[in-house]
């Protein structure tokens, strides 16, 4: 008999008769009918060359090879089950909740849009957002993913780098028609910028422009990203922002090109222990492939 055209189905036929002792138990057993159980057998017999059993009034009698056969046909039957069992408990695993941490920019607005794609492929997952920049909650195990503008080194976590946020300097075409436009970079000392209110960042880049700005000389001061994006789209004054956030309100008017302001990179990180765990993977794989044109 070639392997090649082995029917484990017959071994199953082949089993229930010898647990049954009768062709008419072996079909109940297996919910099909005694002539099917019969076929199979008779097909057996002829590929293996010998008789498995021999036919008497009183049911099927197993001959000697059939005991030698019924060992290494359990063996099948108990892989087969434990296959089946591998791949049941594999299902289970890719069902159920993956939670992803990320900066509120980037859950408000870039993420939605790819998770909805995701869930259509994988409607068993669900997803948790959570806004917060710490690291520490991915240690912690208080996300499964995070998603961050500094590449994580602690070494239990996994990072890919999955592209960078340009940023732009932008204005609401009302505040522009009020106060007219920016030309060149000089320009914003006479306009309404939209600052931080502990954070340095936008400080340090109009230093490094050579024009020393204090707290007090933002119009509006803010750390939180998301009050930084609806003052900036408010028309409140002019504003740094991810250009994929901008792109999403039609009236904010991209200014000074020449600002050449540094991207920021995007990391993928997940905890080395758990990134093989299936539904999270399912997740780690999608965002993988959909954030670099996302960003692009």
């Amino acid at each position: 008999m070639h392997t090649g055209d082995f029917n484990w189905t017959l071994i199953r036929s082949f089993l229930a008769a010898l647990d049954r002792g009768s062709l008419m138990g072996a079909a109940r057993a297996l919910s099909t009918s005694q002539p099917t159980v019969g076929r199979h057998i008779g097909e057996l017999e002829t590929q293996l060359g010998v008789v498995l059993f021999e036919r008497t009034g009183r049911g099927l009698l197993p001959t000697p090879h059939a005991q030698r056969l019924a060992d290494a046909a359990r063996a099948m039957s108990a892989a087969a089950d434990q296959l089946a069992r591998q791949a049941t408990g594999a299902q289970a695993l890719a069902r159920g909740t993956v939670r992803i941490s990320a900066s509120q920019p980037v859950t408000c607005m870039l993420l939605p849009p790819l998770l909805r794609q995701m869930r259509e492929l994988h409607p068993d997952i669900q997803i948790e957002l959570v806004s917060s920049n710490a690291v520490s909650n991915l240690l912690q195990r208080e996300a499964d993913i995070a998603l961050r503008m500094v590449r994580p080194d602690q070494s239990s976590l996994v990072a890919k780098r999955v592209g960078q946020v340009a940023i732009g300097t932008f204005a609401h075409r009302d505040y522009l028609r009020r106060r007219g436009t920016p030309r060149a970079p000089a320009d914003l000392l006479t306009h309404d910028v939209i600052g931080n209110d502990r954070n340095t960042d936008i400080l340090r880049g109009f230093a490094g422009m050579g024009m020393p700005m204090q707290r007090e000389d933002f119009a509006v001061r803010t750390d939180d990203l998301n009050a930084y994006q609806a003052a900036v789209s408010a028309g409140m004054g002019v504003g740094f922002l991810a250009r994929y956030a901008a792109r999403q309100n039609p009236d904010l008017v991209p200014l000074l090109p020449m600002l050449d302001i540094p991207a920021l990179p995007m990391w993928l990180a997940v905890h080395r222990e758990i990134r093989s765990n299936p539904r999270i993977r399912r997740v780690w794989d999608f965002l993988s492939q959909t954030l670099p044109p996302a960003l692009a």
